[in-house]
């Protein structure tokens, strides 16, 4: 239902709470032609780094645990999941190199976190 205030001041904050609450419930995303992908556009990403590690924090409201697999090649994450709703599948380019055997992830409340050690890329080579 969409409101027909034209003259609001308030008119454009009313449109833009109605159209997140479109992409809440699925209309306008192409949802009921069957495209259920849609993790890059609708779901919040963050990377954070130190100089000790790089974390990714991703928002999967609705998914379990189980069905969450995280792959890393040492540059970037990708992240899959699906719930009886979404289908999520991303590539994150990390920001540095990481250690990708050294990934530990947590999961709470809709919350994925996945943190890696970084990893020095260049060594020292002795000249002899």
């Amino acid at each position: 239902m969409r409101r027909d205030d034209r003259d609001d001041p308030f008119d454009d904050i009313f449109r833009e709470i109605e159209r997140m609450m479109e992409e809440m419930m699925g209309e306008g995303q192409g949802l009921e032609r069957g495209d259920q992908s849609g993790f890059a556009s609708s779901t919040h990403v963050d990377v954070h780094e130190t100089d000790d590690d790089v974390r990714v924090i991703a928002d999967l409201p609705g998914v379990e645990k189980e069905d969450i697999s995280i792959q890393c090649d040492g540059d970037s994450v990708t992240v899959s999941a699906h719930s009886g709703h979404r289908e999520y599948d991303e590539r994150i380019e990390l920001p540095g190199r990481v250690d990708a055997r050294s990934g530990e992830a947590t999961y709470n409340n809709g919350v994925l976190e996945v943190a890696f050690d970084r990893t020095d890329t260049s060594t020292n080579i002795d000249v002899k």
